[in-house]
Protein backbone atom coordinates (compact mmCIF):
# COMPACT_ATOMS: atom_id res chain seq x y z
CA UNK A 1 0.00 0.00 0.00
CA UNK A 2 1.03 3.69 -0.21
CA UNK A 3 1.39 6.15 2.22
CA UNK A 4 -1.43 8.99 2.75
CA UNK A 5 -0.32 12.07 1.17
CA UNK A 6 1.90 14.55 3.35
CA UNK A 7 4.55 17.19 3.59
CA UNK A 8 8.09 16.80 4.14
CA UNK A 9 11.07 19.41 6.17
CA UNK A 10 14.14 18.36 7.22
CA UNK A 11 15.02 20.55 10.50
CA UNK A 12 19.46 21.72 11.23
CA UNK A 13 18.67 21.22 15.24
CA UNK A 14 17.22 19.87 17.42
CA UNK A 15 15.40 22.91 18.82
CA UNK A 16 14.34 23.20 15.10
CA UNK A 17 12.68 19.63 15.14
CA UNK A 18 10.58 20.65 18.09
CA UNK A 19 9.55 24.22 16.51
CA UNK A 20 8.79 22.73 13.67
CA UNK A 21 6.62 19.72 14.74
CA UNK A 22 4.41 22.34 16.81
CA UNK A 23 3.05 24.04 13.67
CA UNK A 24 1.30 21.15 12.45
CA UNK A 25 -1.25 19.18 14.21
CA UNK A 26 -0.34 15.61 13.14
CA UNK A 27 3.67 15.71 12.46
CA UNK A 28 5.77 12.96 13.40
CA UNK A 29 9.68 12.66 13.43
CA UNK A 30 11.10 10.65 11.51
CA UNK A 31 15.13 9.17 11.06
CA UNK A 32 15.76 5.84 9.74
CA UNK A 33 12.27 5.59 8.81
CA UNK A 34 12.83 1.43 10.05
CA UNK A 35 9.69 1.61 12.48
CA UNK A 36 7.50 4.51 11.06
CA UNK A 37 7.24 3.97 7.04
CA UNK A 38 5.87 0.53 7.41
CA UNK A 39 3.15 1.98 9.84
CA UNK A 40 2.28 4.69 7.10
CA UNK A 41 2.41 2.11 4.26
CA UNK A 42 -0.47 0.06 6.17
CA UNK A 43 -1.91 3.01 7.36
CA UNK A 44 -1.59 3.13 10.70
CA UNK A 45 -0.09 6.38 11.17
CA UNK A 46 -1.35 8.88 8.47
CA UNK A 47 0.71 12.28 9.79
CA UNK A 48 0.16 15.22 7.41
CA UNK A 49 3.80 16.25 8.33
CA UNK A 50 7.43 14.44 8.74
CA UNK A 51 9.83 16.06 10.74
CA UNK A 52 13.57 14.74 8.81
CA UNK A 53 16.03 14.70 12.24
CA UNK A 54 18.22 12.04 10.50
CA UNK A 55 21.03 14.39 9.64
CA UNK A 56 20.77 15.81 13.69
CA UNK A 57 24.79 14.40 14.51
CA UNK A 58 24.08 16.33 17.43
CA UNK A 59 22.23 13.66 18.57
CA UNK A 60 24.59 10.66 18.00
CA UNK A 61 27.13 9.77 20.20
CA UNK A 62 28.02 7.29 22.62
CA UNK A 63 30.01 8.57 25.87
CA UNK A 64 30.87 8.15 29.48
CA UNK A 65 29.26 10.16 31.83
CA UNK A 66 29.90 9.43 35.85
CA UNK A 67 28.45 5.91 36.17
CA UNK A 68 26.10 6.31 33.43
CA UNK A 69 26.89 5.51 29.62
CA UNK A 70 24.77 8.65 27.35
CA UNK A 71 23.78 7.57 24.24
CA UNK A 72 22.28 10.06 21.63
CA UNK A 73 19.17 8.90 20.05
CA UNK A 74 19.88 8.81 16.56
CA UNK A 75 23.09 6.69 16.94
CA UNK A 76 22.56 3.84 14.91
CA UNK A 77 22.37 0.33 15.54
CA UNK A 78 25.34 -0.11 14.20
CA UNK A 79 27.52 2.76 15.69
CA UNK A 80 25.99 0.89 19.09
CA UNK A 81 26.84 -2.60 18.49
CA UNK A 82 30.64 -1.16 17.64
CA UNK A 83 30.64 1.05 20.52
CA UNK A 84 34.00 -0.19 22.55
CA UNK A 85 32.67 1.56 25.50
CA UNK A 86 29.17 -0.20 25.69
CA UNK A 87 31.01 -3.62 24.87
CA UNK A 88 32.92 -2.84 27.95
CA UNK A 89 30.71 -1.07 30.25
CA UNK A 90 26.96 -2.28 28.96
CA UNK A 91 27.83 -5.34 26.89
CA UNK A 92 24.29 -6.47 26.43
CA UNK A 93 23.25 -3.27 24.95
CA UNK A 94 25.86 -3.63 22.32
CA UNK A 95 25.42 -7.77 21.62
CA UNK A 96 21.19 -7.27 21.31
CA UNK A 97 21.79 -4.01 18.77
CA UNK A 98 23.65 -6.63 16.94
CA UNK A 99 20.51 -8.86 16.77
CA UNK A 100 18.01 -5.79 15.09
CA UNK A 101 16.95 -6.84 11.88
CA UNK A 102 19.59 -7.33 9.27
CA UNK A 103 23.06 -4.98 8.08
CA UNK A 104 20.96 -2.65 6.16
CA UNK A 105 18.38 -2.05 9.17
CA UNK A 106 21.36 -1.55 11.34
CA UNK A 107 23.14 0.65 9.33
CA UNK A 108 20.20 3.24 8.88
CA UNK A 109 18.06 2.29 11.96
CA UNK A 110 18.42 4.45 15.32
CA UNK A 111 18.41 3.34 18.61
CA UNK A 112 15.87 6.11 19.60
CA UNK A 113 13.43 5.35 16.54
CA UNK A 114 13.36 1.90 17.73
CA UNK A 115 12.69 3.00 21.65
CA UNK A 116 9.83 5.66 20.97
CA UNK A 117 7.83 3.27 18.62
CA UNK A 118 7.42 1.37 21.61
CA UNK A 119 6.82 -2.15 20.13
CA UNK A 120 6.42 -4.82 22.47
CA UNK A 121 8.32 -7.33 20.07
CA UNK A 122 11.35 -5.54 19.83
CA UNK A 123 14.46 -6.41 21.17
CA UNK A 124 16.14 -3.03 22.41
CA UNK A 125 13.13 -1.65 24.64
CA UNK A 126 13.64 -4.65 26.75
CA UNK A 127 17.21 -4.85 27.29
CA UNK A 128 16.60 -0.95 27.88
CA UNK A 129 14.29 -1.68 30.46
CA UNK A 130 16.48 -4.96 32.22
CA UNK A 131 19.07 -1.93 32.48
CA UNK A 132 16.51 0.50 34.48
CA UNK A 133 17.49 2.92 31.25
CA UNK A 134 16.51 6.55 31.62
CA UNK A 135 15.20 8.34 28.64
CA UNK A 136 15.77 11.80 28.09
CA UNK A 137 12.83 14.24 25.86
CA UNK A 138 13.03 17.96 25.03
CA UNK A 139 9.74 19.49 24.25
CA UNK A 140 8.71 23.07 23.86
CA UNK A 141 8.01 22.78 28.64
CA UNK A 142 11.83 22.05 28.56
CA UNK A 143 13.62 18.55 29.64
CA UNK A 144 12.39 15.38 31.26
CA UNK A 145 13.89 12.47 32.31
CA UNK A 146 11.35 9.42 32.28
CA UNK A 147 12.28 5.67 33.45
CA UNK A 148 11.80 2.85 31.62
CA UNK A 149 9.68 1.24 33.95
CA UNK A 150 7.12 4.67 33.24
CA UNK A 151 8.06 5.22 29.46
CA UNK A 152 6.50 1.80 28.11
CA UNK A 153 3.00 2.25 28.28
CA UNK A 154 1.03 0.03 25.80
CA UNK A 155 0.46 -1.06 22.34
CA UNK A 156 3.20 1.78 20.08
CA UNK A 157 2.22 4.02 23.01
CA UNK A 158 5.22 5.52 24.94
CA UNK A 159 5.22 8.45 27.66
CA UNK A 160 6.85 10.67 24.60
CA UNK A 161 4.62 13.20 24.50
CA UNK A 162 3.43 14.94 20.83
CA UNK A 163 5.19 17.40 21.00
CA UNK A 164 8.37 16.07 22.52
CA UNK A 165 11.65 14.50 20.94
CA UNK A 166 13.46 11.50 22.47
CA UNK A 167 17.04 13.17 22.77
CA UNK A 168 19.22 10.84 24.70
CA UNK A 169 19.31 7.23 26.64
CA UNK A 170 21.62 6.92 30.23
CA UNK A 171 22.13 3.78 31.16
CA UNK A 172 23.75 2.39 34.07
CA UNK A 173 27.26 0.86 34.01
CA UNK A 174 27.50 -1.27 37.17
CA UNK A 175 26.53 -4.70 34.68
CA UNK A 176 28.22 -7.44 36.51
CA UNK A 177 26.66 -10.18 34.45
CA UNK A 178 23.99 -10.41 31.60
CA UNK A 179 22.16 -13.01 29.20
CA UNK A 180 20.40 -12.27 26.18
CA UNK A 181 17.64 -14.92 25.17
CA UNK A 182 15.16 -15.47 21.71
CA UNK A 183 13.79 -17.74 19.88
CA UNK A 184 12.13 -17.04 15.99
CA UNK A 185 11.64 -18.93 13.56
CA UNK A 186 14.26 -17.18 10.83
CA UNK A 187 17.01 -15.07 11.88
CA UNK A 188 15.88 -12.10 11.06
CA UNK A 189 12.12 -12.49 11.95
CA UNK A 190 10.84 -10.91 15.02
CA UNK A 191 11.56 -12.57 18.70
CA UNK A 192 7.81 -15.42 19.68
CA UNK A 193 9.72 -14.72 22.87
CA UNK A 194 12.92 -13.11 24.17
CA UNK A 195 14.59 -12.45 27.43
CA UNK A 196 17.22 -9.66 28.45
CA UNK A 197 18.82 -10.57 31.96
CA UNK A 198 21.35 -8.61 33.78
CA UNK A 199 22.43 -8.19 36.99
CA UNK A 200 24.02 -5.75 39.23
CA UNK A 201 23.14 -5.54 43.02
CA UNK A 202 19.56 -6.95 41.64
CA UNK A 203 18.74 -9.58 39.37
CA UNK A 204 16.37 -8.02 36.37
CA UNK A 205 14.73 -9.58 33.65
CA UNK A 206 12.71 -8.17 30.90
CA UNK A 207 10.24 -10.01 28.22
CA UNK A 208 9.78 -9.51 24.74
CA UNK A 209 6.82 -10.32 22.68
CA UNK A 210 4.94 -11.02 25.92
CA UNK A 211 2.31 -7.91 25.89
CA UNK A 212 2.04 -4.67 24.04
CA UNK A 213 4.96 -3.55 25.94
CA UNK A 214 8.01 -4.70 26.85
CA UNK A 215 7.49 -6.19 30.33
CA UNK A 216 9.45 -7.27 33.49
CA UNK A 217 9.22 -10.40 34.49
CA UNK A 218 8.19 -9.46 38.40
CA UNK A 219 7.78 -13.00 39.11
CA UNK A 220 10.61 -14.30 38.55
CA UNK A 221 12.32 -11.24 40.22
CA UNK A 222 10.65 -11.80 43.56
CA UNK A 223 10.99 -15.41 43.51
CA UNK A 224 14.81 -14.47 42.92
CA UNK A 225 14.92 -12.02 45.88
CA UNK A 226 13.43 -14.58 48.13
CA UNK A 227 16.33 -16.73 47.33
CA UNK A 228 15.15 -19.32 44.65
CA UNK A 229 16.92 -21.37 42.43
CA UNK A 230 16.96 -20.44 38.57
CA UNK A 231 14.94 -23.25 37.51
CA UNK A 232 12.08 -22.26 40.45
CA UNK A 233 12.14 -18.58 39.75
CA UNK A 234 11.72 -19.38 36.01
CA UNK A 235 8.94 -21.16 36.25
CA UNK A 236 7.26 -17.79 37.52
CA UNK A 237 8.55 -15.63 34.26
CA UNK A 238 5.03 -15.61 32.97
CA UNK A 239 3.40 -14.67 36.40
CA UNK A 240 0.55 -11.92 35.98
CA UNK A 241 1.51 -11.99 32.18
CA UNK A 242 -1.28 -12.06 29.52
CA UNK A 243 0.54 -12.98 26.59
CA UNK A 244 -0.96 -12.39 23.14
CA UNK A 245 -1.85 -15.55 20.32
CA UNK A 246 -1.03 -15.10 16.70
CA UNK A 247 -0.14 -17.05 13.63
CA UNK A 248 3.22 -17.85 15.50
CA UNK A 249 2.49 -18.90 18.37
CA UNK A 250 -0.28 -19.98 21.58
CA UNK A 251 -0.50 -17.62 24.57
CA UNK A 252 0.15 -20.91 26.43
CA UNK A 253 3.17 -21.73 24.38
CA UNK A 254 4.47 -18.36 24.33
CA UNK A 255 4.52 -18.67 28.43
CA UNK A 256 5.96 -21.81 28.49
CA UNK A 257 9.08 -20.40 26.14
CA UNK A 258 9.33 -17.35 28.80
CA UNK A 259 10.17 -20.05 31.12
CA UNK A 260 12.55 -21.99 29.23
CA UNK A 261 14.23 -18.88 27.97
CA UNK A 262 14.29 -16.83 31.57
CA UNK A 263 16.03 -20.31 32.95
CA UNK A 264 18.77 -20.23 30.34
CA UNK A 265 19.50 -16.98 31.04
CA UNK A 266 20.11 -17.32 34.62
CA UNK A 267 21.85 -20.01 33.91
CA UNK A 268 23.59 -19.01 31.62
CA UNK A 269 24.60 -16.07 34.26
CA UNK A 270 25.47 -18.65 36.96
CA UNK A 271 22.57 -17.42 39.14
Amino acid sequence: MYPAKFEYVRASSSAEAIRMIQDSEDAKFIAGGHSLLPLMKFRMATPSLLVDIGRLSELSYVREDGNEIAIGALTRHCDVERSELLRRSVPILAHVAGQVGDPQVRHRGTIGGSTAHGDGASDLPAALLALDATFVAEGPSGRRELPAREFFRGFLETALGEDELLTEIRVPKAITTWSFQKFNRRAQDWAIVGVAAVRSDTTKVALVNMGSSPLRATGTEAALGEGASAPEAALRAAEGIDPPSDLNASADFRRHLASVLVRRALEEMNI
